[in-house]
């Protein structure tokens, strides 16, 4: 059989143009390849949850971290993972561990979006101080995992006072561009990559305001005006989309992390005290192409609480620091009431070593700010503040902050309401390993710095 020559040159296309295809396929393939290394990281998390037994806390008021509340509660978890929530005619299984709630308060693991423990750990000498390169402007290009020191006696303080379970370690705020931010499970470790929380995205920390121009205008430099600031940043981020545009022949540390943010790989924790700041940068954000996930401080949020709700961007706040700073002087202790009246996201955040340790009370202090005014926000909804609502604002809240089924069992019990000042933590379960019992010296987890030391460790 003869087969034309239309038909043989038309058997050569389709040859030329499958082989074509997977040269491209694989040109694009290893394209992703090169990006994904570009914008991920060699530092692969080595965190491996503790042991733990199969639990059941039962008798407690239960807030689940969503805004649900159930009397006489019943939490089971196992296996790393919470397996049911329920009401008193929940039944437990065989084999569980069996914790007496009654009279007791049931919460997700609480959850700091904005810390800077083990960046600038205690002591708090100069030799410790690692949370800011401040070298110039932008410093996209430092990752907050390369200074944080797992030894620092913040981390266990945080969970055994405030029932911390997980944290964001952030760079400074020196900076326009402060570096990338990494979360923590809270947990002991010999390496920070023991505590990295599995799977956690990355934060690019960004900065506006006074510090930046602050510190760089002191030296004579760009930027010493608010008009610097966003001149240096708008610059830097046309800069990233060329070379997210180009063939990575050559690798920027800096700019593999901003390509990462304009991808929507890594989210964007953006310091910032004012409102017609704030909505300045979200134009910004729009113009060049990201997404701002959270701003931290936010002391006039409560100005512009419709539009964060439109762009969907949570408020990561204290519950009443306002006037240090002439940025700060609008600030107002029922700002969180009033961006929850609203329908924002609301965020409590320490900033502090010592503030870590008591979430729970300043979301409780921002809570009856707001009722003082008529602005009543109910317990089961401030509970989220410090749980579920930090979780999503960190990339994790399909994953921990709030009791469903399938999620980490992060897991508190207090002793009493946790909104209350005369309560605290009793026992904490990080992935259902109980780390911290009240009752049990053999479980408070102390800092090997501290192991020796007086009224720490086993000191004869």
């Amino acid at each position: 059989m003869r087969v034309s020559t239309a038909m043989r040159r038309w058997t050569s296309l389709l040859a030329l143009g499958a082989a074509l295809t997977l040269a491209g396929q694989a040109a694009d393939a290893k394209k992703k390849d090169k990006d994904a290394k570009a914008a991920g990281t060699p530092y692969a998390s080595t965190y491996k949850a503790y042991p733990g037994r199969p639990t059941a806390l039962v008798g407690a008021t239960v807030y689940d971290g969503r805004g649900g509340r159930i009397e006489n509660g019943t939490v089971l978890f196992e296996n790393g993972r919470v397996v049911a929530v329920g009401g008193a005619e929940l039944a437990v299984p065989s084999g569980y561990d069996r914790v007496d709630g009654a009279g007791k308060f049931v919460t997700p693991g609480v959850i700091d979006i904005h810390s800077h423990l083990g960046v600038y750990p205690s002591p708090g000498v100069d030799a410790n101080s690692d949370g800011n390169e401040m070298t110039s402007p932008t410093t996209p290009d430092v990752w907050a995992e390369h200074s944080v020191w797992p030894q620092d006696p913040g981390f266990s303080r945080a969970l055994v006072n405030g029932g911390v379970t997980s944290l964001q370690i952030l760079p400074g705020s020196g900076n326009l561009m402060g570096g990338r931010a990494v979360t923590l499970k809270n947990v002991p470790s010999r390496t920070v990559q023991g505590m990295k929380f599995p799977g956690a995205p990355y934060s690019l920390k960004m900065a506006c305001g006074e510090n930046p121009k602050r510190v760089y205008g002191a030296r004579n430099q760009k930027p010493s005006t608010r008009m610097g600031n966003f001149s240096v940043n708008r610059q830097a981020w046309i800069d990233a989309k060329q070379y997210m545009d180009g063939d990575h022949a050559e690798r920027d540390l800096g700019k593999d992390t901003l390509e990462g943010v304009l991808k929507g790989e890594i989210l964007v924790q953006n310091h910032c005290y004012r409102a017609d700041e704030m909505a300045q940068v979200l134009d910004m954000a729009k113009e060049m192409g990201y997404k701002v996930t959270a701003f931290h401080h936010a002391v006039e949020a409560y100005k512009i609480g419709d539009l964060l709700k439109a762009n969907d961007v949570c408020a990561a706040i204290w519950a009443d620091w306002y006037g240090f700073k002439m940025e700060a002087y609008d600030g107002i202790p029922e700002n969180a009431a009033l961006l929850a009246k609203q329908g924002a996201c609301v965020v409590i955040h320490s900033d502090d070593e010592n503030g870590i340790q008591r979430l729970n009370q300043a979301a409780a202090r921002a809570q009856a700010s707001g009722r003082r005014i008529g602005v009543d926000i109910p317990d089961a909804q401030v509970v989220g503040w410090f749980t579920y609502n930090a979780a999503k604002a960190m990339g994790i809240g399909a994953k921990t902050g709030s009791l469903e089924v399938g999620k980490m069992a992060d897991v508190v019990l207090w002793n009493g309401n946790p909104l209350s000042v005369y309560s605290r933590p009793e026992k904490v379960w990080v992935d259902g390993a109980m780390l911290y019992d009240a009752d049990d010296p053999k479980r408070k987890p102390v800092s090997d710095f501290e192991l020796g030391q007086p009224g720490e460790g086993d000191v004869k």
